[in-house]
């Protein structure tokens, strides 16, 4: 079959390379049309002598890659797609992410990440549905069988959104799935225990849960994690101890990191408790210092990159190639994949939940699995972030400020800072620092 990838944010150049890298080293899809797409030139550019390179060094010059530049050429980028991978960030670092933790912080809320739950990550899904709208219009006209792989953060709420308002089929992406229980069982010393293990990881994104984990004779490793990871949390200072906390508070261990999952809940990130901050090794504004680490060493990286003729690639871990490898030849892959609960496959919610489930891939594309009710206080923690998707999708939808208000009501950890008349205040103070971001907003 003729198969062309379509790559939107392609400006991503250190992703886009390994997801394109690991395409070209897959022999089911050498032969592919590779499509770049992004509004800024110079990225665009960067990753196109990249992808080029690759093609050569490592595909023989296979694939055929094409560049597109701006909203006016993203409808050709698409044509024909049979495989749409996103990475779009509406607003990059400046000025959007500064705003997102600059002007929460005025008001008392103090964030880590800001790119899936919180102020900033209702405010970051607000921004990018409408631009991911115009890329459903334009692969409902242009490739409407496409299959569209979500990495774009927040997950739940951009794949939910896919899923129920447009015809795409779109499945959301993490890569926190695949090396959850390896990295525990590392950090614990039980690196024995890692071949052949057998794990079921089910929730929402970021915040799924490791429900099972046996070793290879079908052992149940939980009893032997607790206690390390207790005394752990006991014994010294380490970059994972929300996490740990939540192993002996709620019984088990999550997917997405500590610096996560420390401002998805009202519990560790409190102004009445700043002690907490050093308890539990919470990194505060995190991401924009990761921002602008990454982007001081671009410029050195991208220099490296671009101008090395001798740049490869062997394949990552990460899902993309894996999923457009199966469709392609029709043989099974398991994933962990974000989908929409249809048919309540985690029966605690409801069915317009975006939930991380194990899927089957195969020619016919996502086959999700039912994993039924998950222990309470689990669907609990999950709920409470559900709660504020489905009120941000549903804020995306009617561009109502009103509904804005009610999923920043409904965020754990903005609720358990402020009051509602303050957070009006900084969600308006919010709209108008991202200007032609959020001006559809009313």
């Amino acid at each position: 079959m003729q198969k062309k990838i379509t790559f939107m944010g392609a400006g991503s150049t250190v992703f886009a390379r390994n997801v394109l890298g690991d395409v070209m080293c897959t022999p089911a899809l050498q032969d592919s049309t590779i499509a770049l797409y992004d509004i800024d030139e110079q990225r665009l550019n960067e990753s196109l002598t990249i992808i080029r390179t690759l093609n050569h060094n490592v595909n023989q010059d296979r694939a055929r890659i094409e560049a597109y530049l701006g909203v006016d050429e993203r409808k050709e980028a698409l044509r024909g797609a049979t495989f749409v991978v996103n990475a779009i960030q509406v607003g990059g670092y400046e000025p959007c992410t500064v705003i997102d933790f600059e002007i929460p912080k005025k008001y008392g809320v103090r964030q880590t990440i800001a790119d899936t739950l919180g102020i900033g990550g209702i405010m970051r899904g607000l921004r990018t549905i409408p631009v991911m709208e115009e890329f459903a219009r334009d692969m409902e006209e242009v490739c409407p069988n496409a299959l569209f792989l979500n990495y774009t953060n927040p997950m739940a709420i951009l794949t939910g959104y896919m899923n129920r308002y447009t015809k795409i089929r779109t499945v959301g992406l993490c890569h926190s799935v695949q090396v959850c229980s390896e990295r525990l069982l590392k950090a614990l010393g039980m690196e024995d225990k890692l071949e052949g293990r057998k794990e079921l990881i089910a929730g929402i994104n970021h915040m799924a849960w490791l429900l099972t984990i046996q070793d290879a004779e079908g052992n149940d490793l939980y009893p032997e994690i607790k206690k390390r990871a207790k005394e752990k949390n006991q014994t010294e200072k380490h970059t994972d101890m929300v996490r740990y906390d939540y192993i002996d508070k709620l019984g088990y261990y999550c997917t997405e990191s500590s610096e996560h999952n420390a401002e998805y809940n009202p519990f560790y990130i409190k102004s009445r408790y700043p002690e907490m901050i050093e308890e539990f090794n919470i990194p505060l504004d995190e991401y924009p210092r990761r921002c602008i680490r990454q982007i001081e060493r671009w410029k050195e990286l991208s220099k490296t990159l671009t101008e090395d003729p001798n740049l490869t690639h062997e394949r990552s871990r990460e899902y993309a190639s894996y999923i457009m490898e199966a469709v392609v030849t029709n043989k099974p892959y398991a994933i962990g994949g974000n989908v929409l609960n249809t048919g309540h496959l985690i029966s605690d919610f409801p069915e317009q939940a975006c939930v991380e489930v194990p899927c089957l891939v195969d020619g016919m594309g996502i086959h999700p699995s039912y994993v039924g009710a998950l222990p309470p206080v689990l669907a609990a923690m999950n709920m409470t972030n559900i709660n504020c998707q489905l009120l941000t999708i549903e804020a995306a939808r009617t561009r109502s400020k009103d509904d804005i208000l009610r999923a920043i009501m409904l965020e754990p950890h903005t609720a358990a800072e402020l009051s509602i008349s303050d957070m009006k205040k900084m969600m308006d103070e919010l709209i108008e620092a991202h200007g032609e971001y959020m001006a559809m907003y009313h």
